[in-house]
């Protein structure tokens, strides 16, 4: 059993709308992928791209919570929307879940109700920006390097207020201690060892360490560059990342967030959901039974801040 807190399909959906959730090849995630498959809960993040209009993009975000709904959740019976601990829990052996996350909080402007919206709307992780700034914070790859803003300071309140998880990936290095001292319950969806491979966007040991102390979770992903700083990984490179993180004292907060279909910096034997039975093998060989069961599943469901 798998939980994967990260993924971009509600991008490439939304992208090129001729595409089916259900079989199209190019998608990394996809239905038939899955259904046949260890993944048994899947994170679906809303992320706008860049070169969206700010006047748009709280309307794409929109598209997307549609495109969440009807072409994922609402044809197929076996998957089921995760709004909850329980909902996981309750997962028949046949059965799917899905979770909604929102990758940057750009299409919220500086209005909160727009925020509750997506909260309402079934959003259970709020990333704060993505690499650059927004009206809550700077992300990582502003060179401004600020924190939250009063704004951002707000956002998280709500996000607190509504037991909602507050993701730190992407985060600039201030705004991500600036979030750690408010956030009920901060976790990294999708970051990896910046000791192991020093890509800004990977967490640095102290970082690391506080989110263990908060017993939050920390999804590795597979985006190469993160991995391996020439750029050439494998699932070997997943496993030390892990490693790492459980070195450090991280054995009840790691886990994976691939970041399927939102980044073309592929990794060696682990491409699409198609790959994850033999990763799982490798995995099963590689780590204890009881840090098996944490890494694939038990740390997401301990986290999850809704019961």
């Amino acid at each position: 059993m798998i939980i994967d807190s990260h993924c971009d399909v509600l991008l490439k959906l939304w992208e090129k709308p001729g595409r089916s959730f259900y079989n199209s090849p190019d998608l990394r995630v996809n239905y038939q992928k899955w259904i046949n498959n260890s993944v048994k809960v899947q994170c679906f993040a809303i992320f706008i791209p860049e070169h969206v209009p700010s006047s748009e993009q709280y309307n794409v975000a929109l598209k997307m919570v549609d495109i969440f709904y009807e072409n994922i959740v609402h044809p197929y019976p076996e998957i089921k929307h995760i709004t909850c601990k329980q909902d996981i829990l309750d997962l028949k052996h046949n059965e799917k879940g899905a979770v909604l996350t929102l990758e940057g909080c750009h299409p919220i402007g500086e209005d909160l109700v727009k925020l509750k919206t997506l909260i309402r709307l079934g959003v259970r992780a709020v990333g704060l920006t993505w690499n650059q700034a927004n009206a809550v914070c700077d992300g990582i790859g502003e060179e401004r390097g600020a924190g939250l803003s009063s704004f951002g300071v707000e956002v998280v309140h709500v996000l607190n207020s509504h037991m909602i998880w507050t993701d730190v990936s992407h985060l600039s290095y201030k705004g991500f201690w600036d979030t750690m001292k408010i956030a009920h319950y901060p976790m990294a969806s999708h970051s990896n060892a910046y000791s192991l491979t020093p890509h800004p966007r990977n967490l640095r040991d102290l970082q690391v360490k506080e989110l263990i102390h908060r017993n939050a979770y920390i999804g590795v992903t597979y985006v190469a560059d993160f991995l391996r700083a020439n750029g050439e990984a494998s699932i070997y490179d997943v496993i030390d990342h892990i490693q790492y993180i459980v070195s450090l004292g991280g054995e009840n907060s790691v886990g994976l967030g691939s970041d399927f279909d939102g980044t073309e910096s592929i990794i060696k034997y682990l491409y699409d959901y198609q790959d994850y039975d033999s990763f799982v093998q490798l995995l099963k060989r590689t780590l204890s039974p009881s840090l098996y069961e944490n890494v694939t599943h038990e740390n997401f469901i301990r986290a999850f801040p809704q019961k």
